[in-house]
């Protein structure tokens, strides 16, 4: 769906803001977006620059507010405060409202929203109102070619798999040339086999057309696998934007570090120069930019299973016991419980088998400083 059809009249507009640092152009931003719904606040606050050509997913648990951002920048919702620009135009706020169909923005919906009387050719070039015959035909043959749907123009929607069928809807999306593209839940409906593949084949095809694009996910492995930036949300908040790794790697917040991948926290005492945990004293520098505020204190650091190797041993040398494991096909990962009450998950190659119950020792491998949140 394009919610501005080829044909419509510009509306005036100042130019895109330049970022001063990157010289990246601001294709879409939203500044202090706020919507209530009576005494419900589904969005608070949200600030966001998407720069062109970007893919930047909204990621979050249902009911963070990702859904509803998505909806005020494509004009189904209005912003109870805040501005939301496109293109250097004013969509929403400061007294505007621009209309769905009039906005520069192109979506593709859950459910693909394709035409079933009309022929794949035909919904691609649905929104193109403003060409003549030889140019709507032409940009169609462009789409399908570059969605690898070339040799089925003629087919009905109802004839294409799920995968096919996602491919017209993103092409007939991206036929006007919008802006922004949104992309709601994109793979939702796809069996996992075909949403990791069409996740690559949908991210080489906004690459190709350089097309800036905002997808909306609750899947953490979609976000980051195609992302070039993640914004995780909670309780209709922004948490922390950044590239995939860095997002992953030093989340800023317990929420973050919880939701993205399988988080456990492991209480350390700072000293002066070591910490000490559960597992033993480690050098300070271990706890990543932790400062002389925080000597005397319990921190909780953060380790993912990857971050702890387990050794079964004898009873009177074990840091604790197996209280549970998880076979996952090429690995293993064994839940711990330590002497302290600490649970905490180790990840193992799946020829390293231990019974529940089997006592270990639990050794930090993390080659890398550990994120740490103050003591709840």
């Amino acid at each position: 769906m394009t919610m501005r059809n080829a044909g419509s009249e510009e509306a005036t507009r100042s130019p895109p803001r330049t970022d001063d640092d990157t010289g990246a152009e601001t294709v879409l931003e939203l500044s202090g977006v706020r919507k209530a719904y009576r005494s419900e606040t589904a969005v608070s606050g949200v600030d966001l620059a998407v720069e062109r050509g970007e893919l930047l997913t909204l990621l979050g648990p249902s009911g963070c507010g990702k859904t509803t951002t998505l909806r005020l920048i494509a004009g189904l919702d209005a912003p109870t405060e805040g501005t939301v620009t496109v293109g250097g135009e004013t969509v929403a706020g400061d007294g505007a409202v621009t209309p769905p169909e009039e906005r520069d923005v192109g979506m593709v919906f859950q459910e693909f929203a394709l035409f079933p009387h009309l022929t794949v050719a035909e919904n691609v070039a649905f929104g193109l109102d403003d060409l003549d015959d030889a140019a709507t035909d032409a940009r169609v043959d462009e789409l399908l070619d570059l969605v690898g749907l070339a040799a089925y123009g003629d087919r009905a929607p109802g004839d294409l798999s799920g995968g096919q069928r996602q491919r017209v809807a993103l092409a007939r999306s991206l036929a006007p040339e919008p802006d922004v593209l949104l992309l709601d839940e994109p793979f939702s409906n796809l069996d996992v086999r075909l949403r990791v593949e069409m996740r690559e084949e949908v991210k080489r095809i906004l690459d190709e057309a350089g097309v800036t694009a905002v997808s909306v996910t609750h899947d953490q492995e979609e976000a980051l696998s195609i992302s070039d930036r993640v914004a995780v949300m909670h309780d209709g908040r922004i948490e922390q934007v950044g590239a995939p790794g860095d997002v992953f790697e030093h989340p800023e917040s317990r929420f973050v570090a919880s939701f993205l991948g399988q988080a456990d926290f492991l209480p350390a005492r700072v000293g002066e120069s070591a910490v000490e945990t559960p597992l033993g004293s480690y050098a300070r520098a271990r706890l990543k930019g932790v400062t002389d505020d925080y000597r005397g204190a319990t921190v909780d650091a953060l380790v993912r299973p990857d971050d702890l190797r387990a050794t079964p041993t004898a009873d009177a040398d074990a840091d604790g016991r197996v209280v549970g494991r998880r076979y996952a096909g090429p690995s293993f990962v064994y839940r711990v419980e330590l002497a302290d009450g600490t649970v905490v998950s180790c990840l193992h190659n799946h020829t390293e088998e231990f019974a529940v119950g089997t006592p270990v020792t639990v050794e930090l491998v993390a080659d890398h400083p550990l994120a740490w949140y103050p003591d709840r």
